[in-house]
């Protein structure tokens, strides 16, 4: 009889096995089953996600547009930016041209060279013309107070006559297109002259002796 007991299985531990496993499956359900019905969305918020998708998707349209419309004035109003600031040395050389002709002695006072003049203005005549059709606009400078943002000042001149920093003389004329600087007017400002600073030192000393 002993031997008989010693040979009966032993069911007890593979049925609690196979209650754990079935507990994990039911848990592990249970957890899934939550999670679905936390992703679940009601159909009022599909719509209103669809329509914040749709209002994005609409004002990124609008920024797009408007980009390419702004990029398509600068085209307009700018495309000629280079080839107006090469044409400029037409001018520089029609200038240069007219200033050698003048410092040449042989010419001086000559049929010749008033005739040459003249064509020559009237050829910078034409090309400024030309310019300001195209918003392409001289920038005044002279009796100007010197503006870093258009002028360039190159020399310093002594003039009692001027408050320091106006512009009295101009090397090479500016330009503008549109709203857009070319180039700088090169130019010469005004300075106080050497000799009234020593005056203005001397009377000030003379005042502190006092």
């Amino acid at each position: 009889m002993e031997k008989e007991q010693e040979q009966k299985p032993n069911n007890n531990n593979d049925s609690t096995d196979e209650n754990t496993e079935i507990n994990d499956i039911e848990n592990n359900n249970t957890l899934k089953s939550d999670d679905e019905k936390k992703e679940e969305i009601s159909p009022e918020e599909k719509i209103k996600e669809l329509e914040d998708k749709l209002a994005r998707a609409f004002a990124e349209m609008e920024n797009q547009r408007r980009r390419y419309e702004k990029e398509k004035e600068d085209a307009f109003d700018y495309g000629g930016y280079s080839f107006a600031k090469e044409a400029l040395n037409l001018i520089d050389n029609l200038e240069r041209s007219k200033q050698v002709l003048l410092n040449d002695d042989k010419l001086k006072d000559t049929e010749a060279l008033n005739k040459t003049l003249e064509h020559l203005e009237i050829i910078n005549k034409d090309l400024i013309s030309i310019f300001n059709k195209n918003n392409i606009k001289e920038i005044e400078c002279i009796n100007k107070k010197l503006d870093p943002n258009l002028h360039q000042a190159m020399i310093e001149i002594e003039d009692d006559q001027k408050e320091p920093g106006t512009i009295i003389q101009e090397i090479q004329k500016g330009f503008t297109i549109k709203d857009r600087l070319l180039r700088p007017s090169l130019v010469g400002v005004s300075k106080k002259t050497q000799k009234n600073e020593k005056v203005d030192d001397k009377n000030k000393e003379n005042l502190d002796n006092k």
